[in-house]
């Protein structure tokens, strides 16, 4: 989709920063369990997983941290120690990590489904990766995960109604 074509339109697009859609932002205040271990948000445990195979001590600072946002800096400032193969394994562990925020949050799932088939967008201007990008070319792969875990919930919901609609017959 050319972000440029429907920016704002909120008919069909699901953007973070735009009303009710906050949810689906790593920065948004719903606390996360992965791997057995509870973060403040999802910003939280995806910054202290670039450092699980290198520098634990240093994972468990960044879950500490105070906010998101200082989550991110630290994470940062210590850029030098994060996992040699973190870019190989960032999605993977950024879908893990939303997968499991969506599990233990109600309203997150809730406001998933209300999307519908709307286009879901990281609106970071600073991002071009993870968001749209200043340009709104970006890559957008968080929206792409959220998106895909929908497409599995509508796709879980349907079945579920095929099964009890057979169940029933």
């Amino acid at each position: 989709m050319n972000m440029t074509d429907n920016t704002h339109n909120k008919s069909t697009m699901a953007g973070f920063f735009l009303d009710g859609w906050y949810v689906f932002d790593n920065f948004a205040p719903c606390q996360v369990e992965w791997r057995g271990v509870l973060y403040p948000t999802s910003e939280h445990a995806y910054q202290a997983a670039h450092f699980f195979d290198t520098n634990p001590a240093r994972a468990e600072q960044v879950r500490l941290c105070r906010s998101p946002r200082l989550a991110s800096d630290f994470a940062n400032q210590h850029k030098a120690e994060e996992d040699p193969n973190w870019d190989d394994k960032k999605v993977a562990i950024m879908e893990e990590i939303v997968r499991c925020k969506l599990a233990q949050q109600d309203l997150v799932r809730e406001t998933l489904i209300a999307s519908g088939d709307r286009y879901i967008v990281e609106m970071n201007d600073d991002d071009s990766f993870w968001g749209w990008g200043s340009d709104r070319q970006g890559r957008n792969e968080l929206g792409k995960i959220w998106m895909r875990l929908r497409d599995e919930l509508q796709n879980a919901s349907e079945n579920n109604t095929m099964n009890g609609d057979e169940q029933n017959s």
